[in-house]
């Protein structure tokens, strides 16, 4: 999803116009403009697309209704009528397919759980027992909405229940139904807000990405130049013990979801890393951050240090500290970094991590998964490297390996992040969903390859993305994406090849590409201008002629 362009359509059986304002008036990014279609309408609304609010083409669409409003075998069950849960559930396939077949411009769609107030009590004592209770027919109806929705990679199933849940008692009034059809208190609405802005700043690829931790009273309890590795409070029959190696957990858990974890803490590094190594209650080790600052210098520098080493800009980093001077530093000389207010009381820190709503992201794929070894590989890269005399003795030492690949359904998920999240090395910028990546690449004239990449210390998974797209006057790059962890060694070269061989073969006399500038891509320009296609007198397109072959580096096995 653009990031400049946030606008939606709200679809509902209640009035959502609460929701709306808050939506528009929210101050955390992004900017967002939605339209109201009329509430009470939401199958002819769903099924119209020629409808007026659908005129205005919005990227995004809420649909967020009572389940009473939608499916009417389940308004009779709430009545203590028979309604058998076939029925329901066929009704539920109706609406999810509604669901499904919304007009192409609408990049997601997000559809809230369905929810009873609290005071519905259905059968009561029998109410999760019968299969006429009302909750446990609620039940049947949210799984059958996730697993029909489930496969498409627009839409999104939030937990309604959550919200309601932050509110407590006052989350619904019957009042505000008799008197405006609202059903909840406007507090579910600003839960609410803040998981839709979370949601749509994954979709732009503005999710964070590095943790930067302090140590003591923060990753583990104590100073640790002070009390020694042995005395630190980490497990043990201790609750501020037992609560430190829960964070640590839930930290290593973000890692499975493709979180970079770093160190920033004034300490000595020595004795810091020796109570990771030594401590048998440290839950993470040293292999597990991607890098470090141990150090007795000014936070917000090594944050900076820190960051640009690990080739991660720092609208992507969350600094953690116990310490309200040093959050306070940091804020405020880098405002582009997330800082979070952190509680004092340490049996709240691991609530407080799984609070942040900064790591919404709209896919997983197993490059995610595997990105804290990546980063571990390339620590030992990075050592390599001062081993060795020169970089052209270091390439040929690590071994590279480049595969290109047609762009396949398997792969579909990663190469649409590449397309969304990558900003360094990204010829154009243009960020597409799955469906419009995948409706794209299928027209006709049009290539998209991606690679992938190892080498002796490891697999760096499916990191670049090339697309052509053939022409009267030759063919034109129209993506170059490589993921800034393997800018440098000769990636990109091999994959001028895979575009350059193709379009000899297709018959194609000329290759042209041109660079589109942003805030980040620099990166980008510098390597065409070092890659050996000729520039223009404006010096962002460059071209070069099929006469030649393009060569696959020498320190590269390459293979297609």
């Amino acid at each position: 999803m653009e990031q400049s362009d946030h606008s939606g359509l709200l679809i509902s059986d209640f009035n959502l116009g609460n929701f709306a304002n808050y939506l528009r008036h929210d101050e955390e990014v992004p900017e967002v403009e939605v339209d109201l279609a009329p509430y009470g309408q939401v199958a002819p609304l769903l099924i119209d697309h020629g409808a007026d609010c659908w005129a205005a083409r919005p990227r995004f669409v809420v649909v967020w209704t009572r389940p009473q409003g939608v499916i009417g075998s389940f308004e009779r069950l709430l009545s203590f009528r028979e309604a058998s849960l076939e029925q329901i559930l066929s009704e539920v396939d109706s609406f999810s397919n509604f669901l499904l077949q919304l007009p192409d411009c609408v990049e997601a769609v997000f559809v809230p759980t369905w929810i009873l107030p609290s005071h519905e009590r259905g059968l009561g004592l029998l109410d999760l027992k019968s299969s006429q209770g009302v909750a446990r027919v609620l039940s049947a109806m949210n799984l059958r909405l996730m697993e029909n929705l489930e496969t498409s990679p627009r839409v999104f199933v939030l937990n309604t229940q959550r919200w309601v849940e932050q509110v407590g008692k006052t989350a619904f009034h019957p009042k505000l139904w008799y008197l405006a059809k609202i059903p909840f208190a406007n507090d579910v609405f600003l839960e609410a807000v803040k998981d839709f802005k979370a949601a749509l700043r994954g979709l732009a690829g503005q999710s964070r990405k590095l943790i930067l931790l302090d140590l003591d009273n923060t990753l583990w309890g104590g100073i640790v130049g002070e009390d020694g590795w042995q005395n630190l409070r980490l497990g043990g029959h201790d609750p501020i013990g037992e609560a430190f190696v829960d964070f640590q957990r839930h930290l290593k858990a973000l890692t499975r979801r493709g979180v970079v974890l770093g160190i920033v803490s004034k300490n000595q590094e020595e004795v810091a890393l020796e109570a990771m190594d030594r401590h048998r209650e440290m839950v993470l080790r040293r292999e597990d951050f991607a890098g470090w600052r141990i150090n007795w210098q000014d936070k917000a520098e090594n944050v900076v240090e820190l960051a640009a080493e690990l080739r991660l800009g720092l609208e992507a980093v969350v600094f953690i500290d116990d310490s309200p001077a040093e959050r306070a530093r940091v804020s405020r000389a880098l405002p582009e970094v997330l800082v979070p207010d952190w509680p004092q009381d340490y049996l709240l820190y691991a609530g407080a991590l799984r609070s942040l709503r900064c790591f919404d992201v709209p896919s997983l794929t197993g490059e995610d998964r595997q990105r804290a070894r990546t980063y571990a590989a390339e620590r030992q890269r990075v050592t390599r490297r001062t081993e060795l005399s020169s970089v052209e003795e270091w390439l040929e030492d690590l071994d590279i390996r480049v595969q290109a690949l047609p762009l396949g359904d398997d792969h579909l998920p990663r190469a649409t992040q590449l397309l969304n999240r990558t900003n360094q090395m990204n010829l154009r910028t243009r960020r597409l969903t799955e469906s419009e990546l995948k409706g794209w690449a299928r027209a006709g004239g049009r290539k998209v390859w991606t690679f992938r990449v190892s080498d002796k210390f490891g697999d760096s998974g499916l990191t670049g993305l090339v697309s052509l797209e053939a022409g009267d006057e030759g063919g034109e790059i129209v993506d170059f994406v490589l993921s800034c962890r393997v800018i440098g060694r000769k990636v990109e070269e091999s994959m001028l090849h895979t575009v350059i061989a193709y379009a000899r073969s297709a018959g194609l006399e000329t290759v042209r590409a041109r660079y589109f500038p942003t805030a980040r891509n620099k990166p980008c320009l510098d390597f065409w201008r070092r890659s050996g296609f000729r520039p223009d007198e404006s010096l962002d397109v460059f071209a070069w002629s099929t006469r030649d072959a393009y060569p696959v580096p020498e320190c590269i096995q390459y293979s297609s």
